[in-house]
């Protein structure tokens, strides 16, 4: 799940995440939209960007289903973050 807001530098981010789990879990179950959904992963990665960025962000986030049919999001983690310069920590993937 791909996310783009604008969070307030009062809110940790982890209290924002912990927020959206807890509640649309509780969602999911209470509809049953999703009946074989047993809940999310332990992790998740927050990266922030400029305003200026937005329109770029918001059309990538548009196109991941057809994104993720030429490249899986792991190959794609691994290439961000061997781009960015930041080593992967193996015991934090699936």
């Amino acid at each position: 799940m791909h996310l783009l807001i604008s969070l307030h530098p009062t809110v940790a981010v982890s209290q924002f995440v912990k927020t959206v789990k807890v509640a649309s879990s509780k969602w999911i179950s209470e509809q049953g939209v999703f009946p074989l959904f047993s809940g999310w992963q332990d992790g998740y990665a927050a990266l922030a960007c400029s305003l200026g960025d937005k329109e770029r962000i918001v059309e990538y986030i548009k196109s991941q289903p057809e994104h993720h049919r030429r490249k899986t999001f792991l190959e794609e983690y691994r290439e961000f973050l061997e781009k960015a310069g930041l080593n992967l920590d193996e015991r934090y993937l699936p």
